[in-house]
């Protein structure tokens, strides 16, 4: 048996074994599959493990189809470092961004359809964890699988300099106004109120922000000393993570005009152009 969970009547889940702080029990590996249709959606392959693809190509073997479209919510490597198995399942592979994700990718626009396996999983373009980042909706039932945008539980690191926080908060209110009845995240439980937990993770950057408005005018000047007051009460194996928050942060601060002059970070000259 593969161990998949079968989420709804399209919808099933196979769980990464890359568990961390960072991915919660590990990355969701979603397979789309209209019964009977015989061809199935894989999103986000995942890490690159033997076991994981095992467990994915039995996934797709009991339901009797075969993969033939691979799509990416985003580069990062926990979601996207297997992409490169799509060729030798002879699927397609789709990606916003398709110069950043292993393999021969084909770009999904915002507004974009892939069809395949009996359904059709519509690209919204959502920036702010990652510069490419998709969620993907479902037309039949209208769920959509978040990738890192939401996450099950926890909220999500917007990951500067790629990351844009305004970017990630528009982002989010786009979201919240496609009214999804459930949402399928890249780590962590299925989400079943997405419009309480969208407007709670609103509320979070929010709150967050006016936490960094508090340290600077305390006298704080750089992102780690900002974390070590902001994130007191945060393991400190996560710091590192929210130091790109932080960073995200100074960044909209400053682009209003918000934050003194000279906050705003630089970002490492080899990821300017990442």
């Amino acid at each position: 048996m593969s161990g998949a969970s079968q989420l709804d009547e399209l919808v099933a889940v196979v769980l990464a074994p890359n568990p961390s702080p960072m991915t919660l029990e590990g990355t969701n590996t979603y397979i789309l599959t209209r019964p009977g249709s015989g061809d199935a959606v894989v999103v986000d392959p995942g890490p690159e493990l033997p076991d994981h693809r095992a467990a994915i190509e039995a996934a797709i073997a009991e339901r009797d189809a075969q993969p033939v479209a691979v799509v990416l919510t985003h580069h990062h490597r926990d979601h996207a470092a297997a992409a490169g198995w799509s060729s030798g399942w002879g699927a397609q592979l789709y990606a916003f961004a398709p110069s950043r994700v292993p393999g021969d990718a084909v770009a999904l626009r915002d507004g974009a359809a892939v069809r395949a396996g009996g359904v059709v999983i519509e690209a919204v373009h959502t920036p702010g964890h990652a510069s490419d980042h998709l969620c993907l909706r479902i037309e039949d039932s209208g769920a959509v699988l978040t990738g890192d945008h939401v996450l099950g539980r926890g909220t999500t690191v917007v990951y500067w300099p790629d990351g844009d926080m305004g970017a990630y908060m528009t982002s989010l209110r786009r979201l919240a106004a496609i009214g999804a009845p459930v949402l399928y995240p890249g780590h962590g439980p299925t989400v079943e109120d997405p419009a309480v937990v969208v407007a709670e993770y609103l509320a979070h950057r929010e709150e967050r922000e006016a936490q960094v408005l508090a340290a600077i005018d305390a006298g704080e000047r750089t992102a780690g000393a900002i974390v070590a007051r902001v994130y007191a009460e945060v393991d400190a194996v996560l710091h590192p993570a929210a130091e790109r928050s932080v960073k995200a942060h100074l960044k909209k601060l400053a682009a209003e005009g918000r934050i003194p002059a000279g906050l705003e970070p630089a970002a490492p000259q080899e990821e300017r152009h990442g």
